[in-house]
């Protein structure tokens, strides 16, 4: 007789998770049941991307469900504009569905930041913070602390989590359109590189970065952000971690794995203690931000510069 749980069936639970995962879809299972009260309020009612690691295959990003989803799957449709087409996107708002796709393999969770019914309002200003290759975790805490003082500077506060990758995710939370978000996204990264601009860097193209942290101001509008409290399909399976902004020195994204993150949390959640109240955006901020370049139009400009140079020279 097999395993379940809500009546969801949990299949090779003793199976490892996916090649040097180091953990097995159990202790999966076993982390995101355990951590459910406080990752799903970052899911609720947010159309979800999972990023799964099926037996023998490589990850991929899973967006449109399967027919094989059971009915009782919440889902919603929205148009996609890249692939012409209506995808069917879960919503992930009780244990059922959560353990349902933990038994997918269903490692990596990515919701929206907007909610549904309300496309156009973008919940929470995210600044991804991406550190050079080999950069030492203090470097991405720099610049987190140029990004904090550029918000103080406007009278607003976000809180920080580890990516649980190499960087970390600043979230301040706000209620705006996503077109102002965008913008004061690209102004608030623009204020924190001129506070050193020696630690951090706007540069969207990897080439011009010199060894500087990435402050990525494009998670806006349908883009998704790795939710907090999800584990990450890495070696270890490490966990999007919330941490104080005190507590930042005295850490590394190694810490926070599926088998320490529920021993370290025990009954709190600092994600929810620490997120302040849906803040206004100053209209300057938003205002200096219409008047900045959108990064990977930028890039994409470049691009085809760069292409039609080669074509020339060759």
């Amino acid at each position: 007789m097999g395993e379940s749980r809500e009546d969801v069936p949990l299949t090779n639970l003793d199976q490892e998770l996916f090649p040097g995962a180091g953990a097995t879809k159990r202790e999966l299972v076993d982390y995101l049941d355990g951590v459910r009260d406080r990752i799903l309020p970052g899911l609720r009612d947010r159309p979800l991307s999972v990023i799964r690691v099926l037996r023998g295959q490589d990850r991929f990003m899973q967006k449109n469900l399967p027919k094989y989803t059971p009915d009782w799957v919440e889902r919603v449709p929205l148009w996609a504009e890249a692939s012409k087409r209506e995808v069917s996107y879960a919503l992930c708002n009780d244990r059922r569905t959560l353990l349902w796709f933990a038994n997918q393999r269903a490692v990596e969770y990515h919701p929206t930041l907007f909610r549904i019914g309300q496309p156009e309002r973008t919940t929470h200003l995210v600044m991804d913070l991406d550190p050079p290759e080999g950069a030492p975790f203090k470097t991405v805490v720099a610049a987190a602390r140029l990004v904090q003082r550029a918000l103080a500077d406007l009278g607003l506060s976000g809180v920080a989590k580890t990516s649980g990758a190499k960087g970390l995710h600043i979230f301040v939370p706000v209620d705006a359109s996503a077109e102002e978000v965008a913008a004061a996204a690209r102004a608030l990264a623009v204020r924190a590189e001129q506070l050193d601009p020696a630690v951090a860097t706007t540069a969207y193209l990897l080439e011009e970065r010199e060894g500087k942290v990435f402050l990525d101001s494009t998670r806006s509008g349908g883009a998704t952000v790795v939710a907090a409290y999800s584990p990450r399909a890495r070696p270890g399976v490490p966990v999007s971690f919330p941490v104080g902004w005190d507590d930042l020195d005295n850490v590394t994204p190694g810490d926070f794995t599926i088998r320490t993150a529920l021993e370290r949390l025990g009954a709190d959640d600092p994600w929810a203690a620490a997120m302040p109240k849906p803040q206004e955006l100053p209209a300057e901020l938003v205002e200096q931000g219409r008047a900045i370049p959108i990064p990977r139009v930028v890039a994409m400009h470049e691009g085809k510069r760069r292409k039609k140079a080669q074509r020339e020279s060759s």
